[in-house]
């Protein structure tokens, strides 16, 4: 293969990130107009259990920054496989053959494992602490209206599927790390506990401060972890 210059990689580098930069507009053009169910889709848990609830707009523009908002997400959503392909496209003449057997199953297992995490966040999570958090606010000592404001509901509801799908990355970047000779497998055993402990202290930190939801998070990431080691070699 011809060795490119320093230009040429520029310009490379360049075209695929205005072919990214055009997949993006075009999403959030067609965002724009899927952005009501987005925001459905989303809003949908609580509902569900909480059937005359009512989200509150406190603001005349809360309707089009909403709707910016979940446009924009629907475009990132989008855009993500064309991005990560594009990077890939770019990398991959550099790379040797060893290379390109690792980095390829991290760009392929990386967006599986974050729809897996948002996934069980979704709905696993959010029903059982949504429920928890009415039901306790309804059982208020003092008479109380719960109108939960629906920019503040929706900042959440994302918040927690972006945590829940970073953090079920876990094997991949332990397994990833093993591969590179960076983390021994037996140092791995050794620190067992204080990783859990370590585990514990992250899902408190990421989750609202509720048992439940620290529960449903550490649980998983604690197995998460227990897989990883399967799959780590031995020195």
């Amino acid at each position: 293969m011809k060795k490119m210059t320093l230009v040429q990689h520029f310009s490379e580098l360049r075209r695929r990130i205005l072919w990214v930069a055009l997949a993006f507009l075009g999403a959030l053009l067609v965002g724009w107009y899927v952005a009501p169910f987005v925001q459905e889709f989303l809003t949908r848990p609580l509902l569900d259990i909480w059937a005359d609830g009512t989200l509150l707009y406190t603001g005349l523009t809360d309707g089009l920054m909403i709707r910016f908002s979940m446009a924009t997400l629907f475009a990132l959503v989008c855009v993500l496989p064309i991005a990560l392909w594009q990077f890939w496209a770019f990398i991959e003449p550099a790379l040797k053959k060893n290379e390109r057997k690792l980095i390829w199953p991290v760009l392929v297992m990386s967006p599986i494992l974050f729809v897996i995490g948002a996934s069980f966040a979704f709905y696993i999570l959010f029903p059982i602490v949504f429920k928890f958090f009415i039901e306790l606010n309804q059982d208020a000592s003092v008479p109380s209206t719960l109108l939960p404001v629906a920019r503040d509901y929706l900042r959440f509801a994302i918040g927690m599927l972006k945590i829940f799908g970073v953090a079920f990355q876990l094997p991949l970047i332990m397994v990833l790390l093993n591969r590179i000779g960076f983390l021994k497998r037996e140092l791995v055993l050794k620190m067992r506990r204080y990783a859990i402990v370590f585990i514990v202290i992250i899902a408190a930190i990421l989750t609202p401060p509720d048992v439940v939801s620290q529960i449903l998070l550490a649980v998983p990431m604690w197995l998460l972890f227990e897989i990883s080691i399967l799959f780590m070699r031995k020195d």
